[in-house]
C-alpha cells in the first residue's frame, strides 16, 4: 500500500513538476533572449508592437525645426490669438498621437522651437505642419527632416498628461 502510495504521490509530483516547466519553457526562452552581454533586460513585445518598434527599440519620426517666418506680427492682441490657435492645433496633433514631442526654444533666435511627428514620412508631416495656424499666417516656417530615435517617445504624452497641472491653452 505503501509502495502504491508512494508510486502515486511521485507520478503526480512528476506530472506537475512536467507541466510546470512546459509552461515555464516559453518564459525561459524569451529570458533567454533577453540577456544581451550579461545584462538582463526587460523587453516588453507588447509595448513593442503597440509603440511600432523594431528589433533596437527604435522607429522612424519626422523632426520638425520652426523657425522665425517671413511674416511677423506685429499687433499684440492678433498675436496673442495666434499663439493660441498655434498652441491649441499642438494639442489636437498631440491628441491624435500624431505629435509627440513639442517645445520652443527659451532664446530669441530664429530657431523657435522643434516637433516630433509619429510619421514615417516627410510629405505626411508636411502635410500636419500645413494645419498649423502660425505656419499658415507666415510667421513660422518647418524644416522637416526624417529621424529614427526610440520608441519609447510613444509613451511621452501618457507621462506628461500625468505631471502637467494645467494645459499650455489655459
Amino acid at each position: 500500500m505503501i509502495k502504491i502510495f508512494k508510486l502515486i504521490l511521485i507520478s503526480v509530483l512528476f506530472l506537475f513538476f512536467f507541466s510546470c516547466n512546459k509552461n515555464n519553457n516559453q518564459e525561459t526562452k524569451i529570458a533567454e533572449n533577453n540577456l544581451i552581454s550579461g545584462n538582463e533586460i526587460e523587453f516588453d513585445s507588447l509595448k513593442a508592437i503597440k509603440f511600432g518598434a523594431d528589433e533596437y527599440g527604435m522607429k522612424k519620426y519626422v523632426m520638425a525645426f520652426l523657425k522665425r517666418g517671413p511674416n511677423k506680427i506685429t499687433d499684440s492682441v492678433k498675436s496673442m490669438e495666434l499663439q493660441n490657435a498655434h498652441l491649441k492645433n499642438i494639442g489636437r496633433l498631440a491628441e491624435e498621437g500624431k505629435l509627440i514631442i513639442a517645445g520652443p526654444f527659451l532664446d530669441k533666435g530664429d530657431l523657435r522651437g522643434i516637433y516630433i511627428f509619429n510619421v514615417e514620412t516627410v510629405e505626411e508631416a508636411k502635410l500636419l505642419t500645413q494645419t498649423d495656424p502660425a505656419i499658415k499666417a507666415g510667421s513660422l516656417i518647418m524644416e522637416l527632416k526624417l529621424w529614427y530615435g526610440s520608441a519609447a517617445l510613444m509613451e511621452i504624452n501618457d507621462i506628461h498628461k500625468k505631471l502637467q497641472k494645467k494645459s499650455i491653452t489655459d
